[in-house]
Order: structure tokens, then sequence, then C-alpha cells
């Protein structure tokens, strides 16, 4: 009989992205894919809280400007029924980088961000 020891990949980190611009979606997703995350995607706060409400990701990249809302607004509200959860704030306006971490964001950037930037924060966010 041979000793053989089965080595189990570490699960994935789950990611939540709410964007509605399909381009920055990508992006995420190339960033990301390299970093073993899982991700998960939803493009309004409404999908957003809905799927919250069935899982619990260690991340949410959340865009600032959705169809129904701001992301700014629903931090604090992630923060209160979610806490474990990071927020990373991604917006093209940088005034919204002031509220955005007041209300509880972990991390923010600015579009366009660099992937180098962005790589060295998420790994050093999760890991």
């Amino acid at each position: 009989m041979s000793n053989v020891t089965a080595f189990k990949k570490n699960p994935a980190k789950k990611v939540l992205v709410v964007e509605d611009e399909g381009e920055i979606g990508l992006l995420l997703n190339m960033i990301l894919n390299e970093k073993d995350f899982e991700l998960d995607y939803v493009s309004n706060l409404l999908s957003a809280d809905e799927y919250l409400q069935k899982e619990e990701p260690s991340v949410i990249i959340l865009d600032n400007k959705l169809p129904d809302g701001f992301g700014v607004d629903f931090i604090s509200y992630i923060k209160k029924k979610y806490s474990a959860i990071k927020i990373i704030m991604i917006s093209g306006f940088a005034s919204a980088k002031d509220v955005a971490l007041e209300n509880g964001a972990d991390l923010f950037f600015e579009k366009p961000f660099s992937k180098a930037e962005f790589n060295k924060s998420i790994s050093q966010l999760v890991c």
C-alpha cells in the first residue's frame, strides 16, 4: 500500500463585483483571476443586496454611480449588516473618495487605475 497525501487547493476568495460597466468588469476579472479569486457580478444595488442575503463574499468591489443609486450610500448598510466584508470603492470621481472612506470603505480607487496597484492592494487587504 502506498502512502499518498491528497493536497486540497485552498478555496478561492469570493469577490462580489457591483459594476454596471462591462469593460471594468472584464478588467477586474483579468486582474483577479490571476490571484485565484472567485468572482460574482451584479450590475446594481438591488441585485447586490439580494446576493448578500444568500452569499457572503470576502470582498465587495463597489462602483459608485450605479443605475439605482450611489455605492457610497450602500457602504454603511453593508458594514452594519455584514461587518466582516471588505469594501473596495471604485469611481471615476475623485470627490467620492472622502465620503467612501468615511462611510467604511477599506480602499478607494479612482478610474482608471493600474493593474499593479490594484493587485497589490487587494492582496494586502484579503491575504
